[in-house]
């Protein structure tokens, strides 16, 4: 009973209840509405493209640019967390992060994209033929525009400074409203913004959690029966999502410092085996001088194909709807790498966020698009034909059945996708569970309900049809209009932040006046100006 009493204390029931209570209502109608709830997103889709598809362009830029800013600014060496040293190794640490990051696009994406843009050239790009070698480069390049370093600031590049100073120096819960700290204070606890802004960053990361456990059910079942001659059926899609879930609730069960440590260093030696083994026994050169000359591209392209605001059913179907993810995401995604992050400096969560994790993700889908884009360059169709065909299933399956051991890869990639999913699930069901309860090491019991959850609304919404989880996917994109503003005034507050932590830790600036150098310290009062 006790246990019972502490964990009802624990939980913020009207977010509780409003998040839960969103889903509910969607699943409610996606059963008997299917069509309605359809249109209504899809409308609700390209007015959020329409008119603030430009602001989400302006906002990851700027995201990035203060971001490096700070880090390169003597308050870059301020530590986060109140603690002289990481709590996490290196290795762990980034392991989490890029898997928690990368999640369902993985593999399928990872795979599918680049040949999208290889086979159809970006119209930023005209006169560029698709399926030819010219169109390799702005191809692979435009695929690390949408997974690289401004998608993946917003994933706590800053905002980290923000809910780590909130959280750990002055005492706020691990909530998405602490990201409004600096402007309400502790107000914003008790404050209705507050449920608000809880409720609405957590319809976002669920959903996007949600679309991609029905998609792992939809495409490995297609993978399975395309390597194993099972049943492509809704039976078999039913088994991955509960084998999944067994999975996350083992992962679940053992905590942060076991189960999702463990889960995430699988999939990255896994994701480090594969590519070690393409490089040596597969299109290796190809690999390597194509992620050199198309990373040169996407930097020397960076600002047109960043700002591009040409195609507006383009951009939707691409770059606007990838960066519509990564803000739906931010605030939690934000949450868990602060939970992580304890002891590390402000320069090394933006690197890590911002720089590193993109890096990995930009080489990985060179890895695997390069190699399906080598493969559809030697054998035209082999790659493309099942990609028509099929959609992005076929597209792994297809690039695995030409590589080495073509026999055994695409088993790899079908386990491989498990595990990256596995991992996004668990992360964002942990991130939920701080949401509604506010403590770094939320009760076991929560982070269950949201796991299981999340895996029931998506088997229900595969029984729906592909539509559900298709409008559950543009929901997303529909939710990361709010949340993109509550992630605005992070762009002000995170620089005053680290100001203020490097005058606590004794960082000073200097200033040369007449040939010498002078020391002086920032009082707090400057800090709030």
């Amino acid at each position: 009973m006790n246990d019972w009493q502490s964990l009802k204390t624990k939980i913020d029931w009207p977010v509780f209840i409003l998040s839960g209570g969103i889903f509910g209502l969607f699943v409610l109608l996606s059963l008997f509405k299917v069509e309605m709830v359809t249109n209504y997103v899809n409308l609700g889709f390209d007015l959020s493209i329409r008119y603030f598809g430009a602001y989400w362009q302006l906002l990851l830029i700027a995201t990035f640019i203060v971001g490096v800013g700070i880090s390169l600014s003597r308050y870059g060496k301020a530590r986060l967390g109140n603690m002289d040293k990481p709590e996490m190794g290196f290795f762990k640490w980034t392991a989490i992060i890029v898997t928690a990051g990368l999640g369902a696009g993985g593999v399928f994406w990872a795979a599918a994209e680049p040949m999208y843009y290889f086979l159809d050239a970006p119209p930023m790009h005209p006169g560029i033929e698709g399926g030819t070698q010219a169109a390799i480069k702005p191809a692979l390049a435009q695929s690390y525009m949408s997974w690289g370093f401004i998608a993946w600031a917003v994933y706590g590049a800053i905002s980290t400074i923000v809910i780590m100073y909130a959280h750990y120096n002055k005492g706020m819960p691990l909530k998405p409203r602490i990201l409004l700290y600096p402007i309400f204070g502790k107000k914003i606890y008790h404050s209705v913004w507050g449920t608000i802004t809880d409720v609405l960053c957590i319809v976002g990361a669920v959903a996007g959690t949600i679309g991609p456990i029905g998609f792992l059910g939809l495409q490995v079942s297609y993978g399975v029966h395309a390597v194993f001659g099972w049943p492509d059926t809704f039976s078999t899609q039913v088994i991955i999502i509960v084998a999944l879930t067994g999975v996350v609730l083992f992962s679940t069960l053992t905590g942060i410092d076991k189960g999702i440590q463990w889960l995430s260093r699988l999939n990255i030696n896994i994701a480090i085996a594969v590519a070690i083994f393409l490089l040596l026994f597969g299109p290796g050169k190809f690999i390597i001088d194509s992620f050199i000359s198309s990373a040169g591209f996407y930097l020397n392209e960076f600002i047109p194909i960043s700002t591009y605001r040409g195609d507006q059913e383009w951009l939707g179907s691409w770059m606007l709807f990838f960066f519509g993810w990564f803000i739906g995401f931010g605030p939690l995604v934000a949450l868990f790498v602060a939970r992580i992050s304890r002891g590390r400096s402000i320069r090394e969560v933006f690197l890590m966020v911002s720089v590193i994790a993109s890096l990995i993700t930009n080489f990985w889908f060179t890895v695997l698009g390069g190699t399906g884009i080598f493969y559809e360059l030697k054998k035209p169709g082999s790659v493309s034909e099942p990609l028509s065909d099929n959609g992005l299933p076929a597209a792994i399956i297809s690039i695995a059945q030409q590589m080495p051991l073509g026999s055994i890869m695409p088993t790899v990639f079908l386990v491989l996708t498990v595990i990256f999913v596995v991992t996004t699930v668990d992360s964002m069901s942990y991130s939920v569970s701080m949401s509604v309860t506010g403590v770094g090491d939320p009760p076991k019991i929560v982070r269950v309900f949201w796991a299981v959850m999340m895996s029931i609304i998506a088997v229900i919404l595969i029984k729906v049809g592909e539509g559900g989880i298709g409008a559950l996917q543009s929901f997303v994109v529909i939710a990361a209009v709010p949340v993109s503003l509550i992630m605005l005034p992070i762009l002000w507050t995170a620089p005053k932040i680290a100001k203020k932590l490097g005058t606590e830790q004794g960082i000073t600036e200097e200033k040369v006046y007449r040939g010498k150098s002078m020391e002086f310290d920032y009082q707090d009062s400057e800090i709030n100006k």
